[in-house]
């Protein structure tokens, strides 16, 4: 329980560093719409073991709010492989931070599935077109907690 609530702090803790740094960065442009992909290595809790992990996703931004929603799949290699299908509900509470709660569903290698719900955070910086940073992740389910922190490549339009 303590690790989970260690995970907890360190989701909410790249939230409150983004904000003291918000205050210089008003020149980030709000797409309607984004398509990223994360790379990270993962750790899953119980096991005690690493894998890979490929995370992809489409968000719409929804007019004049801080609020988008989308789909993400995850993919997590080695002998955990699974794959994960979910919904995204995304919020930007300051420029460049984005939140996000992704309940879905988790296809194992083994053909069976269970519920899944993701917290992810990321913070981005421009890049030539590009959304490029530190993403945090921490995935909740019966099988297994894991979480991730990896790099963030988005494109919005």
């Amino acid at each position: 329980m303590k690790k989970v609530l260690l995970l907890i702090q360190a989701f909410l803790g790249v939230g409150f560093m983004a904000y003291s740094q918000s205050e210089s960065h008003h020149s980030h442009e709000h797409h309607r719409n984004e398509i990223g992909i994360a790379n990270a290595p993962v750790w899953f809790v119980k096991e005690k073991t690493l894998a890979y992990e490929f995370h992809l996703h489409y968000i719409r931004k929804i007019p004049n709010s801080k609020f988008g929603i989308g789909l993400g799949y995850e993919r997590i290699f080695d002998s955990h492989g699974h794959n994960t299908l979910g919904l995204i509900g995304n919020y930007s509470p300051i420029n460049r931070l984005n939140l996000a709660v992704a309940p879905g569903i988790a296809f194992d290698n083994e053909g069976d599935s269970h519920f899944t719900t993701h917290l992810e955070s990321s913070y981005d910086f421009d890049l030539h077109g590009f959304h490029l940073g530190p993403a945090f992740e921490i995935s909740l389910s019966r099988e297994d907690i894991h979480f991730s922190l990896g790099l963030h490549v988005g494109i919005g339009w």
